[in-house]
């Protein structure tokens, strides 16, 4: 009856202060900045501003790395962000004829964010970090460059079979779909994701029953494309990840096929987004355009936006939004501003005043004023009446029929919008038919724009089949006195 609800659930991310300390500990960054600290006179970078490699050995041994090629590798990495970060600013060297010329490094103006930034600042800085590193993650592995390099001594781009858009597009559908996971109320618990789960999630179609062999050969291969990019993310602080088990390279062959029922699923990989990670995930999807709500979005909005805010959210989530919207305000005004957004005939009005009756038993007796001043309001009446005996409060005048019917019509179409547990909306409609006789007869006369709707619902609903009968048969009456 409502507008299409939000996609995603909001999330519970962490104070700014709280991940941007997560952020100055993520490893790759961390070296970064050590990095940018030491650069001075006596750095030289190349042409494309990397470190010359008579200088990676001593970036290796200042960052505790391994003094091999894999710990050179790490610094290579590690000067790279400092540098796409703006934490070193270079100059890059030339290449000439006669011989090259290196370039000089120094600290860059992002260094001071490090030590003197707010948290917002150095969160800022992390974003560009993953950026950069998610640049890495979706750019080809090339085994062979010599194979590409052309007669010009430029790589044939080409021949790389290789879509940038595409492999953007995949890897940000991967971690939209781990987020989901993560943020989804009905997930088991925070723990980690079979890596062979994730990869079906982006291959396997949905109305697929058993997957055939070339699908399974897919999910394979991008199990092993995602091994690698995780592999990359989990030093900028995006995730953590168990890689795949290398024992099964050897057992199956180059690309382990994806695990059977009696199989350790973790040896495929598992990975989880930190709490970084939903908050940099997030903040992608929000320049994307995408609707990610955070819980503590709405608590600086007015009434009619929390109202209509809340509306897709589960009801722990919608608990705590509420509750950090009346933090700081005076409890009547508050009252009365729920109650004025509560108003309205439109689709979503009738969630937007069960949303109402639950806040406002959060503010508690201080409503009361409030709440008496619509008694006689149409819409809020059978609301106030209920709110009123709920707190015990005396002298609560008796609705009059049409409005008992008029509420028990918007308190249906709120618990349908809110897609309620079924076995309770079975028991409401069968509870108000049991309560009024000929409420049928009374119902499809109700001046409210979901009286069709709710009475279809009934009939679909109520498990005595007369009764369904008579609920179908009002809604062909409700619907033929709707104006043309």
């Amino acid at each position: 009856m409502s507008a299409e609800h939000p996609t995603l659930p909001p999330v519970r991310l962490r104070a700014d202060a709280e991940l941007a300390r997560d952020a100055l500990a993520a490893p790759l960054l961390a070296r970064a900045v050590r990095l940018a600290r030491w650069a001075g006179p006596g750095t030289r970078v190349d042409a494309g501003g990397e470190l010359v490699d008579e200088q990676l050995p001593e970036a290796a041994a200042l960052l505790g790395l391994t003094p091999d090629e894999d710990g050179e590798l790490a610094a290579g990495d590690a000067w790279r962000l400092a540098v796409d970060t703006g934490l070193v600013e270079v100059r890059d060297g030339t290449e000439g004829e006669d011989g090259d010329t290196p370039g000089t490094a120094a600290p860059g103006e992002n260094l001071a964010v490090v030590t003197g930034g707010s948290p917002q600042d150095v969160l800022a800085l992390w974003l560009d970090g993953f950026d950069a590193v998610f640049g890495d993650a979706v750019a080809p592995v090339i085994d062979d460059l010599d194979a590409l390099v052309g007669e010009d001594g430029e790589i044939d781009i080409e021949a790389l079979d290789w879509d940038p858009e595409s492999e953007a597009e995949f890897l940000e559908g991967v971690l939209g779909n781990l987020y989901l996971l993560t943020v989804s109320e009905a997930a088991p618990d925070d723990g980690p994701v079979p890596l062979p789960a994730l990869a079906a999630s982006m291959v396997v179609p949905d109305d697929m029953g058993e997957p055939t062999d070339d699908v399974l050969e897919q999910v394979s291969d991008a199990m092993m494309r995602l091994d690698e990019q995780f592999q990359l993310l989990e030093p900028i602080g995006l995730v953590e990840y168990q890689p795949v088990d290398e024992a099964l390279m050897a057992e199956e062959g180059e690309e382990p096929a994806p695990p059977v029922d009696d199989e350790d699923v973790t040896r495929y990989g598992m990975v989880r987004l930190t709490p970084l990670g939903l908050y940099g995930v997030r903040a992608r999807m929000l320049d994307a355009g995408v609707d990610a709500p955070a819980v503590g979005d709405l608590a600086d909005k007015g009434a009619d936006a929390l109202l209509d805010g809340i509306a897709s959210y589960p009801e722990a989530a919608a608990a705590e939004e509420t509750a950090a919207w009346l933090v700081g305000r005076d409890a009547l005004t508050a009252a009365r501003e729920l109650l004025h957004a509560a108003r309205g005939a439109d689709a979503g009005s009738p969630l937007r005043r069960l949303h109402c009756q639950q806040t406002l038993s959060l503010v508690g007796p201080e409503a009361e004023p409030a709440v008496r001043e619509v008694l006689d309001d149409a819409e809020l009446g059978g609301l106030a009446r209920v709110w009123l005996a709920e707190h015990g409060a005396a002298d609560v005048p008796a609705p009059p029929e049409s409005m008992v019917f008029w509420l028990a019509i918007d308190t249906i179409a709120a618990q349908l919008d809110a897609d309620g547990d079924l076995e309770e909306l079975q028991e409401l409609v069968e509870g108000l038919t049991g309560r009024h006789s000929g409420f049928f007869e009374a119902a499809w006369r109700v001046p409210h724009p979901a009286t069709a709707e709710v009475l279809e619902a009934m009939g679909r609903l109520h498990r005595d089949k007369a009764s369904a009968k008579e609920a179908r048969k009002a809604a062909f009456k409700a619907r033929s006195q709707r104006p043309n």
